[in-house]
């Protein structure tokens, strides 16, 4: 991934001002002794601190009251205070040099507990940058969790960042806001909503023009697994807010997409999403690789720690083998047809399970009269079956080939590049991946339109060759390949430190 330039802060000055010495001082008396965990996933979060700690927070000193100066001093932190509020009983975080105590706002957080929490004790200016539409509007609902700011002698981020290449990138955002990138061509998304409506009205044509035999049959469900996937990549973007400049609109018509068009609940994508968007591929943080370790050992750091642990939930070393057999084919159709259900009244998400109903309700009088109900029942299982296959082979492309390890803390485009790789634009992989062969991209600037990706990825190339970071692009098949391929070598290197530690 190249060298990354690390930068320690300076020597503490606060010993300069007797007034910044005890405000310091006392920031340090109210340091909890638990250490920083690498999880910070509850979904409830730590009692609300007493009603007088945020006044006190940004009360000013008592000498520094006595001179003519306008407002509250400020507290000021050193990045080692915000590191220890990670997650045992208070949450912190950094975003533009202030601080944030976010313990009790965890739980109201509009994109869930979880994937701000994993922000916990570290700079977050990045990736909210890169989640929010509207940070004017943000930000105003953030002043009530102000409780101060980094001392001036702190670095703005911690050591484990590289600066030049934040400072780079968030020049090459800026650039990227001015070209346009970041606003939506209405008619492209108008456009692919109409094509998943007409081939959802041609599955339906097919078995009412030409009967109800094995291949209008076959060619049915052919046409209904590809209405399932694009109507995926479409709920995608809205989930993301790149569709409209406000999200209540971006929202309405995702809950219609995913709600009405496929069955799902928006509120459990949000909640899986948006993890894997803000720590990708870092084990305990990443949804997506929950699967490590009960099912399979997933890259080589985290494949190496399991064998040297004894640990053997699964014969790992066949774990390429039996993939084809509990991954693609069995995701949707086996764990998430009845997870999402449970998921909506476990959470109480009833507006989601009210669109859920709409499409079960759509989908059996559509199809019934025309097959019965027992030929209905088989339809929709094979519409599941091609769907998991096609939706898992594409997802896991960009990722389960690239680097899995414990979260390291580092810079948003580091973090996002090592887990992330793309595969060769043409206009059937655009379509059939729903442009997330642009995955580096994608991740960089999550709210961008799809549409223009291919527009901003020599940027990022030449940003990436400028810092010595590797900008992965491959063929689609190869991308296949590289699954199997990366799940037998965790499989091996699990197996000799399984055998000879």
């Amino acid at each position: 991934m190249g060298t990354r330039a690390a930068r320690s802060g300076g020597p503490h000055r606060g010993a300069e001002n007797p007034a910044r010495q005890r405000l310091a001082l006392g920031a340090r008396q109210q340091t909890h002794s638990c250490s920083p965990r690498t999880q910070s996933t509850r979904l409830t979060a730590p009692a609300e601190p007493a009603p007088d700690v945020a006044r006190l927070a940004m009360a000013p000193d008592p000498v520094a009251a006595e001179t003519p100066v306008q407002g509250p001093t400020p507290r000021y932190f050193t990045w080692d205070e915000v590191a220890q509020r990670s997650g045992c009983e208070e949450r912190w975080l950094v975003i533009d040099r202030k601080v944030y105590n976010i313990s009790e706002f965890t739980r109201r957080h509009p994109g869930g507990s979880r994937v701000i929490s994993h922000y916990a004790g570290q700079d977050a200016t990045d990736p909210f940058v890169a989640f929010h539409i509207n940070k004017g509007l943000v930000k105003k609902y953030m002043n009530s969790l102000l409780i101060g700011e980094l001392s001036p002698e702190q670095p703005s981020f911690e050591p484990t960042k590289n600066k030049e290449l934040t400072d780079e990138f968030r020049e090459l955002r800026a650039t990227v806001e001015r070209m346009g990138l970041m606003k939506a061509n209405h008619v492209f998304f108008l456009l692919y909503l109409l094509h998943i409506l007409l081939l959802d009205g041609a599955a339906w044509l097919t078995l009412w023009i030409f009967g109800t035999s094995f291949l209008p049959f076959l060619l049915c469900a052919v046409l209904l697994s590809a209405v399932q996937v694009q109507a995926g990549w479409l709920q995608h973007d809205f989930g993301h807010l790149s569709v409209f400049s406000t999200s209540k609109w971006n929202h309405l018509l995702h809950h219609f997409v995913i709600g009405h068009l496929k069955g799902a609940p928006a509120s459990w994508w949000n909640h899986l999403h948006f993890q894997h968007h803000a720590k990708p591929n870092c084990f305990r943080k990443d949804p997506d690789i929950n699967m490590h370790p009960f099912f399979f050992a997933l890259g080589k750091i985290l494949s190496v720690e399991l064998g040297k642990q004894k640990k053997k939930y699964m014969p790992y070393n066949h774990q390429h083998k039996y993939f084809f057999l509990i991954g693609p084919p069995a995701l949707m159709p086996l764990y998430f047809q009845w997870y999402v259900f449970y998921f909506v009244i476990q959470r109480k998400k009833w507006v989601d399970l009210a669109w859920m109903i709409t499409f079960y309700i759509r989908f059996f009088l559509t199809y019934v009269p025309l097959l019965g109900l027992k030929a209905f029942l088989g339809l929709f299982f094979i519409v599941r079956f091609l769907e998991s296959n096609w939706f898992v082979w594409v997802s896991q492309m960009n990722h389960i080939p690239m680097h899995i390890d414990h979260d390291r803390n580092m810079d948003w485009v580091s973090t996002q590049l090592q887990a992330t790789c793309n595969v060769h634009k043409s206009a059937f992989n655009d379509w059939f991946s729903g442009h997330l062969n642009f995955q580096i991209e994608h991740h960089l600037f999550p709210t961008m339109p799809r549409h223009n990706y291919h527009k901003v990825a020599p940027l990022v190339q030449s940003l990436c060759a400028k810092h010595g970071i590797e900008y992965q692009s491959k063929p689609l098949l190869s991308a296949f390949a590289d699954i199997v391929r990366s799940l037998k070598e965790s499989g091996q290197l699990w197996l000799d430190a399984y055998l000879h530690q």
